[in-house]
């Protein structure tokens, strides 16, 4: 068994760092120590944990199952220590340069990032905030090693690792400029059918499964037109008579800048549910619990 006084704490340091980078320049780099020295620590790792811990492949240094297995506890106890020791430091978002990167779908952006911009350069203006398209990074490795903070979604498999807080339930709607012919009524599931529409043939999770659904209905991609996200919706539709088909908060938050009104499909369609992600190593961070805290203030229903 081995005990807090035969390990030095420093080793624990450099463990988690190669479990983050998965490189040994990009942590000798950022604790400022020499490769050499950085892999004489790991050398000892290896030696008082009696495994590999980490084997060199293309991909770079990649964790073994006990490295796995020890990543969470170490980063806890490596946070309970830090927090210990800057008792008197805590996370200030009104005075804190802290970047944050949070992982969302094309949708959320539209939705979540005028309004935190907003807020933020009322509340933290001097805190830097990015985003990352969900659907392009392994979303588990990215939130575990720490480069990504939070995701924001209707995402509906992921990791048991994440933690989850819903914000709000939504529906879908039809979308159309203002003053369509068809928006005049309820929309009928004929005029519906009979109509031109946008679809928004986007791979990202849950979105895909609506195209499913207005392919069963008879709208299909090829007797219509196709663009590959939804950032281009509204620009499309409020010059044209075309129908889409979008999340709810989607279309309010487009409707009063680009003139278009929206309307309940005629389709049973399937709700969204918004959560947002965190990873539980990062669950007793003092900035991301401000920052998934504030956006549950500001946005949760």
């Amino acid at each position: 068994m081995i005990e807090p006084k035969d390990i030095d704490l420093n080793l624990l340091v450099v463990f988690q760092e190669v479990f983050q980078e998965r490189q040994i320049s990009a942590v000798a780099k950022k604790l400022g120590l020499s490769q050499p020295a950085v892999s004489n620590a790991l050398a000892r790792l290896r030696k008082s944990f009696d495994d590999e811990l980490f084997v060199r492949t293309a991909a770079g240094m990649q964790p073994t199952p006990l490295a796995q297995q020890l990543a969470d506890p170490i980063a806890s106890a490596l946070a309970s220590i830090s927090q210990a020791l800057n008792q008197h430091d805590a996370f200030d978002a009104a005075t804190s340069k802290r970047h944050f990167t949070i992982a969302m779908t094309d949708v959320g952006e539209l939705y979540f990032m005028p309004k935190l911009v907003q807020l933020c350069r009322e509340f933290a203006p001097q805190l830097q905030l990015s985003t990352q398209r969900a659907n392009s990074i392994d979303l588990k490795t990215e939130m575990e090693t720490g480069r990504i903070d939070l995701a924001i979604g209707a995402f509906d498999s992921m990791s048991e690792a994440l933690y989850q807080r819903r914000l709000f339930k939504q529906n879908y709607v039809c979308l159309m400029r203002r003053g369509h012919p068809l928006a005049a009524a309820a929309l009928s599931a004929k005029d519906f059918l009979a109509a031109q529409h946008l679809i928004v043939a986007s791979a990202e999770s849950p979105y895909d499964k609506i195209n499913q659904l207005l392919e069963k209905a008879g709208i299909t991609a090829a007797s219509h037109f196709t663009v590959p996200h939804f950032v281009a919706v509204p620009y499309i539709v409020s010059s044209s008579d075309l129908l889409v088909t979008v999340p709810e908060k989607l279309a309010e938050s487009a409707a009063l800048p680009f003139n278009l009104q929206y309307v309940k499909p005629p389709l049973r369609l399937p709700s969204l549910q918004t959560n947002v992600f965190w990873h539980r190593r990062f669950n007793q961070d003092q900035g991301n619990q401000w920052l998934r805290n504030f956006i549950a203030e500001h946005f949760a229903q």
